[in-house]
């Protein structure tokens, strides 16, 4: 059996949540015995080396309309569905976020998408989507996939509520590397150090969890690099905090370990998150964990984590205050550690693979 991940073209140059998820579900399809490729979606694909594609991201049909008309052979999707909607519409400042509270979601991700390609941080590889759009691009490839991996059951009512769907469906829980984050019960953790891990920009919405904690009781440890076309808000960032507020740019995820055991809350206070990596790996080690109620959070976390509105710092703050009076979480932690590894997501998608295959 051998399959292509059929990726953006930025996975690695613009690393994020997907790349992690990607890399460790082809690393331990590899173990499992499964022949995998990780090709980016603007190159040359041949299609008879392989006996399945796996495609990514459906919120970015440009990429994946080529391969859906040119390939003969069955493909999955895992559509890692996000909404950014409200950021976009409320909450995104300057000529863009102007532009982009004058349209519906699906416009404002075909104005993205053709900005990128304009200005030449993108390849557009089929014309198609210029006349078809995001709402037609995005139903063409799910009306034509044979399979879907939803990261969560929410995602995938979401998916069918927006575009009016009913196809095959299994559930590929997003997933921790359970070698790297575990708990350590010798290592001391301080309740008054919060970290948020994440790539800095609007959406992470960084600047309001830096409100929310300047000056207080806390200090507060940002760990990520400005996301590109980022920088402003970065910058804005970095001159709102207070001193209690400390910067480190993106660590590998072996580095993260000796922070997540050491502080007492992890936070992501996003205006929409699929389930967090972070999160997860923070909550593998027994941090407890304070995440936005937008998205599919509560899926992974249920009554486990403190959830924030992130448009409120006085919520955010709360949150927080909550998480780190509390004691760490170890019933979270055997949770994570028992449902949702990188391992368990390998063999669900290889079975898949092997029914389509087979059929």
């Amino acid at each position: 059996m051998r399959i292509a991940f059929i990726t953006r073209s930025t996975l690695h140059s613009v690393p994020g949540g997907d790349t992690i998820q990607i890399e460790q579900t082809v690393r331990h399809l590899q173990q499992i015995g499964v022949q995998t490729d990780i090709l980016s979606a603007n190159a040359p694909v041949n299609y008879s080396q392989y006996d399945l594609l796996h495609f990514f991201n459906i919120t970015r049909p440009a990429d994946l309309l080529h391969h859906t008309k040119n390939a003969l052979i069955p493909f999955v999707i895992t559509p890692v569905l996000i909404d950014y909607s409200e950021y976009d519409r409320y909450y995104r400042k300057g000529i863009s976020g102007f532009m982009l509270r004058q349209f519906s979601p699906s416009a404002n991700e075909y104005i993205k998408t053709v900005g990128r390609w304009i200005f030449g941080k993108d390849k557009l590889a089929d014309k198609r989507y210029l006349l078809k759009g995001q709402h037609k691009g995005i139903l063409e490839i799910l009306q034509k996939a044979s399979h879907i991996l939803p990261n969560s059951s929410a995602e995938m009512t979401a998916l069918e509520k927006l575009y009016g769907i009913k196809k095959p469906f299994t559930i590929v829980p997003n997933g921790v590397d359970t070698f790297l984050f575990q708990q350590n019960e010798t290592v001391k953790r301080n309740p008054q150090l919060v970290l948020c891990i994440a790539r800095i920009e609007g959406i992470k919405n960084q600047l309001n969890l830096i409100r929310a904690l300047n000056d207080s009781e806390f200090n507060l440890l940002l760990i990520g690099a400005a996301a590109p076309n980022q920088q402003g808000y970065y910058n804005e960032c970095r001159q709102t905090a207070a001193q209690n507020i400390q910067f480190i740019n993106r660590l590998p995820q072996a580095q993260l370990v000796q922070y997540y055991q050491t502080a007492g809350v992890h936070v992501l206070p996003s205006w929409f998150e699929t389930c967090g990596l972070s999160s997860l790996e923070a909550a593998a080690t027994g941090c407890n964990i304070v995440i936005t109620d937008k998205g599919y959070t509560r899926d992974y976390f249920g009554e486990h984590a403190f959830y924030c509105d992130p448009g409120n710092t006085t919520s955010i703050l709360a949150a927080i205050r909550k998480a780190s009076a509390g004691k760490d979480n170890e019933q979270l932690a055997k949770k994570i550690t028992e449902q949702y590894t990188w391992q368990r997501a390998a063999a669900i998608t290889a079975s898949v693979y092997t029914k389509i295959i087979s059929h």
